[in-house]
């Protein structure tokens, strides 16, 4: 294991997922149910089959396609959806 990117990986995600909608779900489940536990069990596992997901097709991808082109893309298709967001589209 590289331990100089597990590192950089762990941070990058640690930033980009501070107080952002995961999170309140998590807050707003947990308030309404009362079962922080369980809300607990259910993100983490959530999050670890989205991530699975994410680096295995990163992977893949990386076999056919430029990283630049898959981050610009990835970029891309962020602020499209935030302009579908911000007026209403989605």
């Amino acid at each position: 294991m590289n331990l100089k990117v597990f590192i950089a990986t762990f941070w990058a995600i640690f930033a980009a997922e501070l107080a952002d909608k995961t999170q309140l779900v998590g807050m707003s489940m947990a308030a309404k149910t009362g079962k922080p536990i369980s809300v607990w069990l259910g993100s983490v596992s959530a999050y670890v089959i989205v991530t699975i997901i994410s680096v295995l097709l990163g992977a893949l991808l990386s076999k056919y396609i430029k990283p630049e082109v898959i981050r610009y893309s990835g970029g891309t298709i962020f602020i499209i959806i935030g302009i579908l967001i911000l007026f209403d589209k989605i």
